[in-house]
């Protein structure tokens, strides 16, 4: 018998297991110096090649959503144009910098070369368009106006063109000249800079180096709805550019769309009635320079007397919106904001301010009330007013006699609103009034009537006007003190005299300075959307609204609607007697005040209308015409620079506004089939799921055919 060890191994499986035991420890011997030569010995090696693997992000911009008015009309949508970009990364990367890749484009697009690397290099302090002021790192537009001839050969061409792309993009389109503008209220997009992506890049909202970014107007004011955010593919590739992960990537979200309460129609009607009434100013003689009226610039406001939404807004000169898309020219850029352009970009309804002259008269009127001055009261309206050794006259020196506050609204006598203020500046204590004696009824009222402070409409860089009241008086004096009291000469010229009068005593409030103050001269400054905000609350018995564009955000699929309502700024400090009053009264401008021969057949009895005119004074220059109107459901205000008076130059084309919202006929009949817009849009447009929007088409309107 055989003898088995107690282990119940033979010799043979004891050699077996030393075998293996051999050839484990080997292997790991083998795997452990492998490491050991990976990690140790190769390691700094081997870490610099994988820094190469790296993230590569592809992005696909979000379509930006349409900006349509309250009927679905687009005022700014977009279009699929053939985009030639350049990467300056690339180019920069070449021996030459792209020079040569860069000439054979020019060939190609029919562009110089220098005109290409204008279009490429960045901007900055010394550097005039065009040029780029976007991300450097990311595709540099150069034209999107490519045939698709050009992107063919360029495509096929790759080897020739590294670093050059021509693709199919999204392009923002804005109305055609022609259509209703609208330009400034639109505003225009450029590239985003790199402070812009580092001040988002902690919000809800970040951007991408591919993004547009809204500059004025509501494509900045909406800019994050009307964004989207774009789609971006994230690829995991090695230092040769292989994909070497899975792709994981974000679709794009499209914008939302902004509907306005803009009436395209009614929009073009304001800007050519606008445009005409400069024409025909032009051509009219100033009897007090000698020469024809400039009518350099102006605007016009129609909005809704019951809401405060915005129906129409016109600014003077004006510009095409499509001029910024795809980059801006230098010498487009210089029409734009050159020295002789007259600035186009100013939207003049939000950011042009002037005195208001006479329509400033139903703050004044409020004030007078306030202070306890009756309606009725027998004011005498003579043809001049004297203080000291100043006489301050009546508009073409007309006399009335006694008459009432709405009467002196009606024929805006302006010697009575001179009698007023007086009195109420000598009650206050004069020209050193004791502490906390004035009481400034006619300074209180304006800011209670929301002036010297903006309306909050939604648009950007709104200017607030001003209130010349003691406050700002003081501010003014300590500001300016310096230069008075260094120029001023008491026996000097007219400036050097007003000078040294100002150095002495700028900061109290003069007897002249309320006398002025009281018909809107002086230094008081409106502008014509918080007059259009101001006769608004006259014609709703007393309600001021914000003014608002916006009137819905609605979502890419139209399944997401966010209205905007109306919101009320404040009520005005009066009576609804005093309302009232005033209502009668600016009737009357109509039917037979200082608009009536503006405004002979018009309806009345049907449609009512009410007015004020202004004939602005300022200094150097020719008088701006001011007209302020409404109905029971519009207010609209056109103001027009070194035009004259406020019926002359504006009456026509304020009538003619009202006719096209109304279809007054020229002999003074309604044809309802004519009128644009009897009664406000209050439905929003319908947007499908595929984004299609139902709106009618404009076809061939024109204003001229009213």
């Amino acid at each position: 018998m055989t003898n088995i060890p107690e282990t119940g191994r033979t010799p043979r499986v004891q050699i077996r297991l030393v075998v293996i035991q051999v050839l484990v420890f080997s292997l790991l011997l083998t795997l452990g110096g492998r490491l050991w030569y990976l990690q140790i010995r190769e390691g700094d090696e081997y870490a610099k090649e994988a820094s190469g693997n790296h993230v590569q992000q592809v992005v696909q911009p979000a379509v930006r959503g349409s900006i349509l008015d309250a009927r679905g009309v687009p005022l700014a949508d977009n279009e699929t144009r053939l985009v030639v970009s350049a990467s300056r990364t690339d180019l920069l990367q070449m021996k030459d910098d792209g020079k040569a890749v860069l000439g054979r484009l020019s060939r190609i697009l029919g562009m110089s070369e220098k005109e290409i690397r204008n279009r490429i290099r960045l901007c900055d302090a010394k550097t005039s368009q065009p040029c780029w002021n976007g991300s450097p790192y990311q595709p540099i537009p150069i034209t999107d106006e490519a045939t698709p001839k050009q992107a063919l050969q360029i495509r096929e061409r790759a080897e020739d063109f590294p670093g050059i792309t021509a693709e199919p993009e999204a392009v923002r389109r804005y109305p055609a000249p022609g259509e209703s503008n609208t330009a400034q209220v639109l505003g225009y997009l450029s590239p985003v800079t790199d402070a812009e992506i580092q001040q988002a890049k902690d919000t809800d909202s970040p951007y991408l180096r591919s993004d547009q970014v809204g500059r004025s107007g509501l494509e900045r004011e909406y800019d994050k709805e009307l964004r989207g955010k774009a789609g971006v593919t994230r690829y995991d590739v090695d230092n040769l550019g292989r994909v070497i992960g899975s792709a994981t990537s974000d679709a794009a979200q499209p914008g939302s769309n902004l509907v306005t309460s803009i009436d395209s129609r009614v929009q073009r009607v304001a800007e050519y009635e606008l445009n005409t009434a400069m024409k025909k100013a032009r051509k009219q003689f100033d009897k007090i320079t000698g020469e024809n009226y400039k009518a350099d610039s102006g605007a016009v406001v129609v909005m809704e007397a019951k809401t405060g939404r915005i129906v129409a807004m016109a600014s003077a000169p004006t510009y095409d919106p499509n001029t910024w898309v795809g980059g801006i020219s230098a010498k487009d850029y210089k029409k734009l904001t050159g020295k002789n352009s007259d600035y186009p970009l100013l939207n003049r309804a939000i950011q042009g301010q002037s005195a208001p002259g006479s329509t400033f008269k139903v703050v004044s009127t409020a004030a007078a009330v306030e202070a306890g001055y009756p309606w009725d009261g027998g004011y005498p309206c003579t043809s001049s007013y004297t203080v000291g050794n100043q006489t301050f006259k009546n508009f073409e020196g007309e006399n009335f006699g006694p008459i009432s506050l709405g009467r002196a609204l009606e024929v805006s006598c302006d010697t009575v609103f001179y009698g007023l203020a007086d009195r109420q500046w000598k009650e206050d204590g004069g020209i050193n009034p004791k502490k906390g004696q004035p009481k400034d009824y006619f300074y209180k009222a304006a800011h209670q009537f929301g002036l010297g402070k903006d309306t909050g409409v939604d648009l950007p860089n709104e200017v607030t006007g001003r209130i010349p009241d003691r406050a700002w008086k003081q501010s003014f004096w300590e500001a300016n003190k310096e230069y008075w009291c260094k120029s001023g000469k008491k026996d000097g010229s007219y400036v050097e005299k007003i000078a040294y009068e100002n150095c002495l005593e700028g900061n109290k409030m003069r007897e002249g300075d309320s006398i002025n103050y009281s018909i809107g001269q002086g230094d008081t400054l409106v502008t014509p959307i918080q007059e259009a905000m101001i006769y608004g609350a006259l014609a709703n018995g007393g309600t001021e609204y914000v003014p608002t564009i916006g009137k819905a955000i609605i979502s890419a699929d139209g399944k997401t609607v966010k209205e905007i309502k109306p919101k009320v700024k404040a009520k005005l400090p009066i009576s609804k007697a005093t309302v009232k009053g005033m209502d009668k009264a600016l009737a009357g401008v109509i039917t037979s005040g200082t608009a009536a021969w503006k405004f002979q057949g018009w309806p009345q009895d049907k449609i009512e209308l009410h007015a004020k005119t202004g004939t602005a004074e300022v200094h150097g220059k020719q008088t701006t015409s001011w007209l302020a109107t409404y109905s029971k459901d519009y207010t609209i205000v056109m103001t027009i620079a070194q035009a004259g008076t406020g019926s002359g130059a504006s009456g026509e084309a304020v009538r003619n506004i009202y006719s096209a919202l109304y279809g007054v006929q020229p002999d003074g009949s309604i044809d309802n089939k004519k009128a644009l817009l009897t009664t406000p849009q209050r439905s929003l447009p319908k947007i499908e799921p595929d984004g299609s929007i139902r709106a009618p088409k404009i076809g061939t309107f024109d204003p001229k055919d009213l």
